[in-house]
């Protein structure tokens, strides 16, 4: 695959897994996202297409890692941005396979708060959840700092910004058991890390290396 496509791999990534959640969310019966995290849709009739959405999405992802890799060739973050990145659709990937524990009254029927206790593929499923934010927001720190040695200062502060969002949402929302803090940061995760291979895309000086002969790439 050519590295302008390994690119819009990531572009598609983010806007997808999105879509394809709140979709489900506002349409799956006894859903609130007020209460129920976009795992729970994995679970219950229906539940095969968010795995889908995670797997996909992380495959999308790992494909675009390998996009930015070819495309940066050199300077500040040259293999960690685009590893990171790897590691964070590895990580959805995962998420999908091992499914979260029923819980918060959801799917219809479960019992209400959280699970009294944890299954294998929950646990996998939580380790995959911490490993995929370590993994972006890792990203997020090497980026801002290629921006920043670039002078592109514009996405240097815009990547720091999108970062903070993350945290501070996802952790406001945990902290006041309000899931829609936590929908908020993962719009901005998300839709930042989908970002990223299109500003490489827009790049004249990455558009010659995305041209590059396959020799050239390796």
């Amino acid at each position: 695959m050519s590295t302008r496509n390994l690119l819009r791999c990531g572009m598609v990534a983010g806007p997808l897994f999105l879509i394809v959640a709140f979709a489900l969310g506002l349409t799956r019966p006894g859903f609130d996202v007020a209460r129920h995290p976009f795992s729970l849709l994995s679970l219950g009739p229906g539940g095969w297409m968010q795995i889908t959405n995670f797997v996909v999405s992380g495959l999308l992802f790992v494909a675009c890692a390998i996009g930015l890799r070819r495309s940066m060739r050199s300077g500040p973050g040259a293999t960690w941005g685009s590893l990171f990145i790897g590691l964070f659709g590895a990580a959805m990937i995962a998420g999908g396979v091992f499914v979260s524990d029923a819980g918060a009254g959801f799917p219809p029927g479960a019992p209400e708060g959280a699970p009294t206790t944890i299954s294998w593929h929950g646990a996998l499923h939580g380790l995959a959840f911490a490993l995929g934010m370590v993994g972006l927001i890792a990203a997020v720190v090497v980026f801002a700092r290629r921006f920043a040695a670039e002078n592109d200062r514009d996405w240097a502060w815009g990547t720091v910004t999108a970062g903070i969002g993350t945290v501070v949402l996802g952790g406001a929302g945990s902290a006041v058991a309000d899931w829609r803090l936590t929908a908020a940061g993962i719009v901005v995760g998300w839709l930042w890390a989908s970002a990223v291979p299109a500003r490489f895309l827009t790049l004249d000086r990455v558009g010659s290396a995305v041209e590059a002969p396959a020799m050239d790439r390796a």
